[in-house]
């Protein structure tokens, strides 16, 4: 088998823009060699910069380690260096001749639960690293229940440092086997798992020779070929209103535009919408694209759509085909996370932010928190606290046109912010998920506030 990783020489613009994008997220438990692993890939696609190799070179040289130390490419901060782990997100942009990639390193801490939340919601595909002599362990389903209430489409096991168990079949079977099964009650659409040793480059970017009893991809042959033309572009369109383009000049004089990047699915000119949370409706008449006129644009192109009839839009509004129209309201249930060393609690007055939109709001319940050692439900616990997933009931001042998150992950997505200091407080996933309760009765009244 021949690696498809080639170019020795950086991509052309041309060669760039010709290929897709994939976001992938890597996750494990401390010490699985999530960061090795990243290094790997990175190295072996020749992806690094000489001076940065020389670096990583001189840091291994110091701590007295003959060969450079990959996991330093990523370990950036210097506290993750001195304990040799993952603390923040560390992202890295790379390409290949088929493909460019974003990649975030994620923490393996069960204290950083809320950092792998952060790199994981955007990522079309989560590497889930295990340490073959250990097997599946707690913080292993911990990572496997994030990318499930995710909808990360796409799961990778990498069974890594195979190398210190001799290569055998039966213990990656037995390893994937497990992984598989657990995975799959949770949700996760697809998972597939490859043998590694990062440290050694088995199966990464190269197919290794100790393991021909394998036939799969590498590690990175499949983040090549793997399909992500399943993401947005076939979602509920949406265009969520950034700016009112008005440039009232001699050439233009009446010329009156909306412009956002689209969250999901396709705009036509002569397609009728709908601007919410109005509910008025009109005609596209026009979509430029890069100052051009286009007949369509699609998922992430930044536009400018032009309407037949002179409405009143401003930003946060929601552009959507007026046959395919979310429901607007004020009371938003959601699976939250919350990243904040501030806890959130019932009362708590927040601002929630969805696209382009603010409004102010109100969390009227908390029903449960997620324990996701075993999925267990806590009911009604009060609070949540950092690195705490649960469900929550939102009151908002305004009503917003929400998506179920298991629609669409752009906008079914929220965030709830402190409006003292402006502190991203929770993460939120509007609809059920895995971790739904069963229906709470809410017997809270308004409590003085009338949204």
């Amino acid at each position: 088998m021949t690696s498809t990783t080639e170019p020795t020489e950086p991509l052309s613009v041309e060669q760039l823009s010709a290929t897709t994008l994939l976001r992938f997220a890597t996750a494990g438990s401390v010490d699985d060699g999530k960061s090795t692993l990243v290094g790997r890939l990175l190295h072996d696609s020749k992806s690094i910069l000489t001076d940065q190799l020389e670096a990583v070179e001189h840091a291994s040289r110091n701590r007295g380690q003959d060969t450079p130390d990959l996991a330093l490419l990523t370990d950036g901060l210097r506290a993750e260096r001195e304990q040799g782990i993952t603390i923040d997100v560390a992202y890295r942009y790379f390409a290949t001749a088929r493909r460019r990639f974003i990649l975030a390193d994620t923490p393996g801490h069960v204290q950083y639960t809320r950092n792998m939340v952060t790199g994981a919601s955007t990522a079309d595909l989560a590497v889930v690293l295990v340490d073959a002599r250990n097997g599946v362990i707690e913080q292993t389903r911990r990572h496997a229940a994030v990318a499930a209430l995710l909808r990360v489409p796409h799961v990778v096991l990498a069974v890594n440092k195979m190398d210190l168990v001799g290569y055998e079949e039966s213990v990656f079977a037995a390893i994937a086997e497990e992984f598989t099964a657990y995975a799959s009650e949770l949700g996760v659409p697809e998972i597939t798992a490859i043998p590694i040793s990062a440290l050694a480059g088995d199966n990464v970017v190269e197919p290794s020779a100790n393991m021909d009893w394998y036939g799969g991809p590498t590690v990175l042959e499949h983040l090549e070929s793997v399909p992500v033309s399943h993401d947005l572009a076939h979602c509920h369109a949406r265009l969520p209103v950034q700016y009112v383009i008005r440039p009232q000049t001699a050439e233009h004089p009446d010329y009156r535009g909306y412009a956002g990047q689209i969250a999901a699915g396709t705009f036509r000119v002569g397609e009728r919408v709908t601007v919410l949370p109005s509910g008025r409706t009109t005609t596209i008449s026009g979509i430029d694209l890069l100052g051009k006129p286009v007949d369509a644009a699609w998922t992430t192109q930044s536009v400018t759509v032009l309407l037949a009839d002179d409405i009143d839009v401003s930003r946060g509004d929601l552009i959507v085909p007026s046959k395919d129209a979310p429901p607007t309201t004020q009371d938003v249930e959601a699976t939250v996370c919350h990243v904040a060393d501030e806890a959130l609690t019932v009362g708590h007055r927040v601002l929630l932010k969805h696209g382009t939109r603010t409004v102010k709001a109100i969390v009227k319940d908390i029903p449960s928190r997620l324990t996701l050692d075993d999925l267990s439900l806590h009911p009604h616990p009060g609070r949540l606290v950092a690195n705490d997933i649960g469900r929550v009931k939102i009151r908002t001042a305004e009503p917003l046109p929400v998506d179920s998150y298991a629609d669409s992950r752009r906008t079914g997505a929220f965030i709830l912010i402190d409006p003292a200091d402006g502190t991203t407080l929770t993460a939120g996933m509007v609809g059920e998920s895995f971790a739904a309760p069963q229906p709470v009765k809410d017997e809270s009244d308004d409590d003085g506030w009338d949204f």
